[in-house]
């Protein structure tokens, strides 16, 4: 995958703001047409004025499959055959077992997962059918194992990283490509909200470097800051007695 091949299409889910916004800029930069979605069309439209005319607008809540659907064959009849999809939209809301809330839950989930699905559901045969393509979902590395205070969030993209694994042999028959990027803290709007130390954080511009190095490789899995990748996959590799000692330590106090 020629990443800086011009006049080749790209579709970011998420690019209202974050990786997602970074990575279609840097996408436009490097000579790709970059269909945007996201909810919010005034932060897309914001978008579409820095990038140029490289980046056409498609708001979308990935939530409604109707409207997934519905935008999705709208990209493919106004921008042609797509060479990449990403979905990078998510949210994050830190969890308390001690007060679980299923409600909260069900939101992480609907949109990190389910959301996810929709635009797979609608995605998919459409690569196919145009005679393939590269899938990229963004994942995280709290996926690799269940941290304190991001059970729920863990576990959302634990679910996408166990589906890229399972999807890849089958669409690669297809001509389709899959990857998971899971990626450590990156300053976003929504780790701005943070009120915990974030080590080994990374910039938007940074992570869209990442990606796209990766995807240039044709990498599985596009993973990032090393430092985070080597000590969350280690940790997965504890015996649970270490495990849990080294979780408890992630514990607030109170």
């Amino acid at each position: 995958m020629e990443m800086s091949d011009n006049q080749k299409t790209a579709w970011i889910i998420g690019a209202s703001s974050g990786i997602g916004r970074a990575l279609a800029l840097k996408l436009a930069r490097d000579g790709w047409r970059v269909a945007v979605s996201a909810r919010r069309a005034d932060a897309l439209a914001d978008l579409a004025r820095e990038a140029g005319s490289c980046i056409q607008v498609f708001p979308l809540d990935i939530c409604d499959p109707e409207a997934v659907s519905k935008i999705s064959a709208a990209v493919r009849q106004e921008m042609g055959p797509l060479a990449l999809f990403v979905q990078a939209a998510g949210t994050y809301t830190r969890d308390t077992p001690s007060a679980f809330d299923a409600s909260a839950m069900r939101r992480m989930v609907d949109l990190n997962l389910i959301g996810t699905a929709h635009c797979l559901e609608a995605v998919i045969p459409i690569l196919i059918a145009d005679g393939g393509g590269r899938i990229a979902l963004v994942a995280s590395v709290s996926g690799y194992a269940g941290l304190p205070g991001g059970g729920v969030y863990g576990a959302t993209k634990s679910a996408l990283i166990t589906l890229a694994e399972a999807m890849a042999p089958d669409l690669a028959r297809h001509g389709v490509a899959v990857s998971i990027v899971n990626p450590g803290f990156v300053r976003t709007p929504l780790t701005d909200l943070n009120d915990f130390p974030m080590p080994f954080i990374v910039s938007a511009e940074a992570a869209a470097d990442h990606i796209c190095k990766g995807l240039r490789k044709g990498s599985f899995e596009i993973a990032f800051p090393w430092q985070m990748v080597f000590g969350l996959k280690l940790l997965r590799l504890l015996p649970y007695p270490l495990f849990f000692a080294l979780t408890r330590r992630m514990l607030r106090q109170g």
